[in-house]
């Protein structure tokens, strides 16, 4: 006779019809996490920016309520120097689920004398006033982005459910304890909270799900000729925002994208992975996080991310 006990003994045998792979368990915590915010807050919303993460967070999103609609809309914080293909990406893949996408434009705050542009031309962390903007205006209570405890510390410190005061701030003294998948979304009026559904995931996790799922990226994350030019020790992508500088030497290289964010900020790295099977296996071999090889936004202090976290920031 087999028992709860013997299932959960033998977890992770092949000779146990109910035994879930990696795969299964991370895609099942991820289901359970959207329809736990699904019944406990008003007004959710999924960040969408195109980039892999976002979309695997979706297609989860989707199963989770299928065969309803998935119960939630979509925001997506537009920087105005955002990859076209990835853009591309983002408004076909509304149109074919029926979404509906809110867009916070950075370019706005900064034609209304809100936000400044900065002198390195970066505007990722010009996000955060928009992003709060749009929380506050529309009254958005729980927030789905697509963080990874294994991206960089500040976020491994992260909980599932992630308290953010009326200012949209965090503050990791505030964290709460998730004992047994018990996710605690209680808040006081004006605050709101952050959901991680991909926490527990690492890189390589979501593009074998990618590949198990046949889930359609943007191409830039595949092997494919550009022109770059080298700053920083990260190869950059050309654009209004400012490069390349006096000489920064454009060159034609075969790269690809393993984060998607803004131009200014979002290196490419050396690849012929051309294929899903080829990314895996890139993937299996690096040694380097995709933030701490492709953002420089990461590189201005140790403590980067945590102090953009702190005001507000994804």
């Amino acid at each position: 006779m087999t028992t709860a006990a013997t299932v959960i003994g033998n977890a992770g045998d092949a000779d146990n019809p109910y035994a879930l792979s990696h795969l299964d368990a991370l895609e099942s915590e991820a289901v359970h996490i959207f329809r736990e915010v699904a019944g406990e807050f008003e007004r959710p919303v999924i960040l969408f920016s195109g980039g892999k993460d976002s979309i695997v967070m979706l297609h989860l999103a989707l199963k989770a309520f299928a065969p309803a609609a998935v119960p939630f809309s979509l925001l997506h914080v537009d920087t105005g120097h955002n990859f076209p293909e990835v853009l591309e990406y983002r408004d076909r893949t509304v149109e074919r689920h029926g979404l509906r996408l809110h867009v916070a434009s950075v370019q706005d705050f900064i034609d209304r004398g809100e936000l400044r542009e900065r002198p390195d031309g970066t505007r990722n962390p010009l996000q955060t006033v928009p992003l709060l903007d749009a929380i506050d205006k529309n009254r958005f209570d729980a927030v789905f982005g697509g963080g990874r405890r294994d991206e960089e510390k500040a976020r491994a410190k992260e909980r599932v459910f992630s308290l953010r005061d009326e200012f949209g701030g965090w503050d990791p003294r505030r964290q709460r304890p998730e004992l047994w998948q018990l996710y605690n979304g209680k808040h006081s009026p004006g605050e709101h909270v952050r959901v991680f559904p991909l926490s527990n995931w690492t890189e390589l996790d979501v593009w074998q799900y990618i590949a198990r799922e046949k889930i359609e990226l943007p191409a830039i994350y595949y092997a494919h000729e550009r022109e770059v030019f080298a700053r920083s020790g990260m190869w950059l992508a050309p654009g209004e925002w400012g490069g390349p500088k006096d000489g920064e030497v454009l060159e034609t290289r075969q790269v690809r994208y393993r984060t998607v964010g803004d131009m200014s900020c979002t290196g490419a790295v050396d690849s012929d992975a051309d294929t899903i099977e080829a990314v895996i296996a890139e993937i299996a071999a690096s040694r380097l996080t995709e933030r701490g090889a492709t953002r420089a936004d990461d590189k201005l202090s140790e403590a980067a991310m945590e102090d953009r976290k702190r005001e507000g920031y994804f």
